[in-house]
């Protein structure tokens, strides 16, 4: 179990930069310090693989790569790999409290590949061997890439040429000749990722601050990993999926959510050892201290919805592998921290797998105050082997929810927190950090009571998401030194327990 502690959810996009987007370069090592100063042991952030439909790191093209907007290009400058005046004259985007993926896709691929050019002439034996090492997902994931981009970033499952999209074994042999360049290319884009990565894990592990990360339980239809391994999925003859993932109604949508991916073919899976998962987690292990696993559920039962249909609400449950998958995972995996994303409707067979498994769970307060004593997520009922939000990615800001909350919410968690006409927010805050939960993270939105405009996902809608952003100067010392008093008086604070 996790010590008492406290951290911050903070996806590195949103950190500031003068071209369009965070990534892992000075802002980010700050924000690490920045962790440090205000007493907080733990940074979560969302999934950082290459982003796909709708710009959301749930729909990545891979479960292993990272996402080359994260490559810093000031640093790529520090090396001489980049002229910093070339960056200057780019427009990157006219607002910088949002990123415009429209004009990071039309401008920073041409500039990476400058970079890159640079790179292949002095680093070519390096970024050979880094390859090798990588090589159970990267040279597929390469190749996949170059494939995608000479087909104008089509889908592959609607790409023109059958025997690339079956993966007939000369075609891929001839693709791999005539772009050579492009997976080259490719290659080297997860080389810059992965190093500037260690750079800023190794300053975290410095500055005693641990990275969460977040891994979707399903990955992207349209993906390295389903194309170069269809056996593992529920497809058709054709490759194309005969069901999809989503979950029934909840409490983010009334018709439930059609999330589209393909669905795993457990029995498949299981045959081969589960060698799959196996190595997904061990790409996390290379990335992250602990890992969320979304829609932990999922191992237990999942929501089956027929291809083609028009509605989550036509699904239906089907058996997951159960505890034994994550048993397999935690015993390959013994120093990686694991947490099981476990909201949503209650269920026995998910109470069972949580038990079992021994992983912790979630509690939200923004969920609480439905007027329910026996609500689970009433600070009261917090179990002490889970980690404590006041809202996730998905969930308004709090500054949002204590304005557009239901009256009666708002009323109930006033008489609950015994704050009378005192303010929500921060009795929200302090509940979090009061809670009997061994880790309680916030949203660093929270602290800086952003409004609507910091929420970053709306679940149940594709567009407009992801693309708050905060602002220079954001973060100080006082800021630093509210969150650690608060942190102390709730002894998270690792020095004073």
């Amino acid at each position: 179990m996790m010590k008492r502690s406290a951290g911050l959810l903070m996806h590195i996009t949103s950190l500031p930069s003068p071209y369009g987007i965070g990534t892992l370069g000075r802002e980010s090592h700050a924000f690490a310090d920045f962790l440090a100063k205000a007493g907080q042991r733990f940074w979560q952030v969302l999934p950082v693989g290459p982003t796909g439909s709708g710009d959301s790191p749930y729909q990545s093209f891979s479960s292993f790569a990272g996402n080359p907007y994260l490559i810093d290009l000031e640093l790529l400058a520090e090396e001489g790999l980049l002229e910093r005046r070339a960056l200057e004259a780019i427009n990157w985007g006219d607002d910088p409290a949002l990123v415009d993926y429209g004009k990071l896709y039309r401008s920073r691929f041409a500039v990476l590949e400058q970079a890159c050019a640079a790179c292949l002439k002095t680093r070519r034996a390096e970024i050979e061997r880094f390859e090798d090492e990588q090589r159970h997902w990267l040279p597929d994931y390469a190749l996949f890439m170059a494939l995608k981009r000479r087909f104008g970033m089509r889908s592959w499952l609607t790409w023109p040429d059958e025997a690339l999209r079956m993966r007939e074994a000369s075609a891929l042999e001839e693709a791999r000749r005539e772009l050579a360049e492009d997976t080259t290319f490719f290659t080297c884009l997860q080389y810059l990722f992965y190093r500037q990565w260690d750079a800023l894990r190794a300053h975290c592990r410095e500055q005693g601050v641990q990275l969460i990360g977040d891994m979707p339980f399903y990955t992207s239809a349209d993906s390295a990993d389903v194309w170069s391994q269809p056996q593992f999925f529920q497809l058709d003859a054709q490759r194309r999926p005969t069901h999809a993932a989503g979950v029934p109604p909840d409490y983010f949508s009334k018709s439930g959510q059609l999330w589209g991916n393909p669905l795993y073919d457990w029995e498949a899976m299981a045959a081969d050892g589960y060698g799959w998962w196996i190595r997904r987690i061990g790409g996390m292990e290379r990335l992250f201290d602990w890992v969320r696993v979304d829609h932990f559920r999922g191992f237990s039962a999942y929501w089956s919805v027929p291809a083609g249909a028009q509605s989550a609400a036509e699904g239906q449950w089907r058996p997951g592998p159960g505890a034994a998958l994550p048993r397999i995972l935690a015993s390959w995996f013994p120093q990686l921290g694991f947490i099981a994303e476990d909201l949503g409707e209650p269920s026995p067979d998910l109470k069972k797998l949580m038990e079992e498994s021994g992983f912790p769970g979630m509690e939200v307060l923004q969920f609480a105050f439905s007027g329910a004593a026996d609500n689970p997520y009433l600070p009261h009922n917090h179990a002490r082997n889970a980690v404590c939000y006041v809202g996730t990615h998905d969930n308004a800001t709090l500054a949002q929810w204590v304005r557009e909350a239901r009256p009666a919410e708002r009323r109930n968690a006033r008489a609950y927190l015994g704050i009378g006409h005192g303010s929500l927010h921060e009795a929200m805050l302090r509940a979090g950090m009061a809670s009997v939960s061994a880790l309680f993270v916030s949203c660093m939105q929270d602290w800086l009571e952003t409004g609507a405009e910091g929420r970053m996902n709306r679940p149940g809608t594709v567009f407009g998401n992801w693309r708050w952003r905060m602002q220079p100067g954001m973060l100080s010392d006082a800021l630093a030194e509210r969150i650690r008093e608060m942190t102390g008086r709730y002894g998270r604070l690792e020095d004073e327990r």
